[in-house]
């Protein structure tokens, strides 16, 4: 017979799955919560509908840059540099290179001290070696002498002749992004070289090369830029700081996470995706394994796994040496009088008598530890091939069967974006549930509450996301087979959607509910939230027994569904008592 704790728990997850997923669709009717308005009213408190929805719509704090823009933004600043300051625009791209491209430090360093910036950066104001009035000059690398025309020099003065610049420059430039703080050759002169002086003396590769190198400097040394990680991907990504998602979505469909550059992982912090990915190319579960499922040979100490057959053992060579599995003892000990091959009656003394007590805890220990990451590992890592297949089907829709829908129901194709929407939505959906197993994983075993409504939100997840993907894969099939226009393919558009509508909501509060770190449950399994103080304000009863109770239930779609309610069969949706049709798609009750 359950406690009245058990109970108590028990009536708390209840009412908490009752308020986790009370919120609105977008494309639900308003009136449907006309019924609830008591506990509606309550849990969004004096915000009105255009409050909540635009509530529920994050803002985009990233913008992607192509190559154009990235060059363009570049030259902007400059530009901005060389107007402000008064100097050449070369002049203002090494102040930039060396401030990380930060227009706002320039200018407070020039104008805290100008001549301590020109004397760090290089920029000199004359020059500090003065050629003579001689037709030739001497080299400063090669020593030979060249007429002035053949000769070129830094701001610095220095003169080479454009052989030994074209080599310092090439070698330079070839030794990687280095190149971009290039200094006079002489030894005691830091005298700058700019892209001028790249462009007179070094070839077309080596120009195309710094080039290429002063493009990324400015995305890479620059705090608010960053490449997209996808391989192959050439987009950057300018982010704009002060809301806590750091979720950012490339042009090329990769997501990543703007803090850490790993894959997009809301609902997990960095902190646990950084554990969980060492977690998964580590030894440790090797040696867990190893433990759990192997026993140390007891000459050479070479592990060894027995998957079948006897008792009796022999250790590869060069060891060979023959002994019990059990007891680890030499096998010339035993015999029949011993228990025969099966069996060994020395080990079940020793048992008895407590000698392996605190092997076997280790071993069953790392057996524990072994399985229950292998539990959840396992599913993280379908999800993720669940995800990956969802993208080649997506792309397969979007080049090939949209084109041919359109075709066969006689519909634009800007008709059939309900489609797409639904596999996009998938797609997030397959990425979510799979760092919430990773999450899963680190939650603290002795949080009995949190990990029995978090296990239940898990599971509602994955059954409503099988939902959804069985009617945008299976039930579009008959669609794409068909020869002709479907009577039933209006009824279609009108389910894909709901279901992609209902998913996106439960997801969306899943998310919230996991990065709140399951707050509605307290360290006692007590409902703590908003919403369940309004639903008692509204007069339900939370007895023990549940009498005087109407108990509201909802269901993956976040609808709610009770006593008074029926559920469509066709979309899902919830419809009142008295009505003999659905309000979302007119198909008769059945």
């Amino acid at each position: 017979m359950d406690s009245e704790d058990d109970m108590h728990d028990a009536n708390d997850m209840e009412s908490l799955d009752d308020d986790f997923y009370s919120g609105e669709t977008e494309d639900a009717p308003m009136d449907y919560y006309s019924d609830y308005d008591d506990v509606a009213d309550d849990y969004f408190e004096d915000a009105d509908d255009s409050d909540r929805m635009e509530s529920r719509r994050p803002e985009q704090n990233f913008t992607i840059l192509r190559e154009l823009d990235i060059r363009q933004r570049q030259e902007d600043d400059i530009t901005r540099v060389s107007a402000v300051l008064s100097i050449p625009r070369v002049s203002a791209s090494i102040l930039l290179r060396h401030y990380n491209w930060s227009v706002s430090k320039v200018h407070d360093a020039w104008f805290a001290d100008e001549d301590q910036v020109r004397k760090t950066v290089g920029l000199l104001d004359k020059p500090v070696y003065q050629y003579s009035n001689a037709r030739e000059l001497t080299c400063g690398i090669c020593f030979e002498m060249y007429p002035r025309s053949r000769v070129k020099s830094a701001a610095c003065g220095h003169p080479y002749c454009y052989l030994c610049w074209a080599g310092y420059i090439g070698t330079s430039i070839n030794d990687g992004p280095g190149c971009l703080g290039l200094r006079c050759p002489d030894p005691t002169c830091g005298a700058a070289i700019g892209q001028d002086m790249i462009n007179l003396l070094a070839s077309d590769e080596d120009k195309a090369k710094y080039d290429r190198y002063l493009l990324r400097s400015y995305i890479e040394d620059n705090k608010k830029t960053k490449w997209c990680p996808a391989p192959g991907c050439e987009y950057a990504v300018t982010f704009d700081a002060g809301s806590g998602n750091y979720d950012v979505s490339c042009l090329c469909s990769y997501s990543f996470c703007w803090n850490c550059t790993e894959e997009a992982h809301r609902p997990v912090d960095c902190g646990t995706v950084s554990k969980w990915i060492l977690k998964n190319s580590a030894e440790s579960e090797n040696m867990n394994w190893i433990l759990a499922n192997s026993k140390p040979c007891p000459k050479c100490k070479r592990p060894i796994e027995k998957n079948q057959g006897c008792m009796h053992m022999t250790c590869t060579p060069p060891c060979k040496f023959e002994f019990c599995w059990l007891c680890l003892g030499a096998w010339s000990d035993h015999g029949e009088r011993t228990g025969g091959f099966y069996a060994c009656n020395r080990y079940e003394a020793a048992k008895q008598e407590g000698v392996y007590d605190e092997t076997e805890r280790r071993r069953e220990m790392a057996k524990n530890s072994l399985e229950r990451y292998t539990h959840y590992y396992e599913r993280w890592a379908s999800n993720q091939s669940s995800r990956q297949k969802a993208l080649a089907d997506l792309h397969q829709m979007q080049t090939v069967h949209i084109e041919k829908l359109s075709d066969t129901q006689c519909q634009p194709e800007s008709q059939l974006k309900f489609i797409t929407e639904a596999w996009l939505q998938i797609v997030e959906c397959r990425r979510v549930l799979k760092w919430t197993y990773a999450y899963g994983y680190y939650l603290p075993e002795h949080e009995h509450a949190k990990k029995q409504f978090f296990e239940y939100l898990q599971g509602e997840a994955e059954s409503g996301l099988e939902r959804l993907h069985q009617c945008a894969e299976k039930e579009l099939q008959l669609f794409l087979n068909a020869d002709g226009p479907s009577r039933e393919f209006n009824d279609f558009r009108t389910k894909l959607a709901g279901l992609t509508s209902v998913t996106r909501n439960y997801f969306e509060n899943l998310v919230r509910a996991l990065e709140n770190g399951l707050s509605d449950v307290d360290s006692n399994g007590a409902a703590s939230s908003k919403a369940t103080s309004s639903k008692n304000g509204a007069g339900s009863s939370k007895g023990r027994g549940g009498r005087g109770k109407t108990t509201i239930r909802t269901s993956i779609s976040g609808r709610m569904t009770d006593d008074n309610h029926w559920s469509c069969e066709h979309c899902t949706y919830a419809n009142v008592r008295s009505a003999t049709t659905c309000q979302m798609c007119n198909q008769q009750r059945r």
